[in-house]
């Protein structure tokens, strides 16, 4: 499998090269031991491999950008565990032998069957997330009831609109 052109695919490469040549130059040279081998990793393999492979950078310094407000804001969410899981149809997620029940109001539009993403932070505090905005739900001890009539959405405002009297389409008329 090719390995991308990024900083992370040429550390790969690096510790790939290491492996790779490293077992074959302590196997050529028999050492089995732990003291020798730290001794001609220290005396030999690195002077020859930073000689034969090592650069000097084009620039000097300290060359990472500082982070952003919303970075910083983020961070939580940045180094936590993500994993994607799919709405049930009664909207509970199952994760990590657990059940957890969408609340009904949510800051986004949420349909039956649709991927979310479930973050564990580092605190061990859990969060579903769907287009970038963090759902509401409560940690179920049980699977609920199956229940004949389901809504089919979850939604970002009570659905109790009811459409007026004087509305077009309460009016229209087939052409007979």
């Amino acid at each position: 499998m090719p390995i991308p052109h990024t900083a992370k695919g040429r550390v790969e490469r690096l510790f790939q090269t290491l492996q790779d040549r490293l077992v074959k130059e302590l196997r050529i040279n028999n050492i089995n031991t732990i003291e020798t081998g730290n001794t001609f990793l220290k005396e030999v393999f690195i002077p020859k491999f930073n000689k034969k492979f090592g650069l000097t950078p084009n620039k000097t310094g300290d060359l990472h950008r500082k982070l952003t407000k919303e970075e910083i804001d983020n961070l939580d969410s940045i180094f936590s565990v993500k994993n994607t899981r799919v709405v049930n149809n009664d909207f509970t997620i199952k994760f990590k032998g657990n059940l957890f029940q969408l609340e009904r109001i949510q800051p986004v539009t949420i349909l039956q069957r649709q991927e979310v993403q479930i973050e564990e932070h580092l605190n061990k505090e859990i969060k579903i997330k769907y287009k970038n905005k963090y759902l509401n739900y409560f940690k179920l001890i049980q699977k609920p009831p199956k229940q004949k009539t389901n809504p089919l959405l979850l939604t970002t405002h009570k659905t109790n609109y009811k459409v007026p009297q004087n509305h077009p389409w309460r009016n229209f008329k087939f052409g007979l």
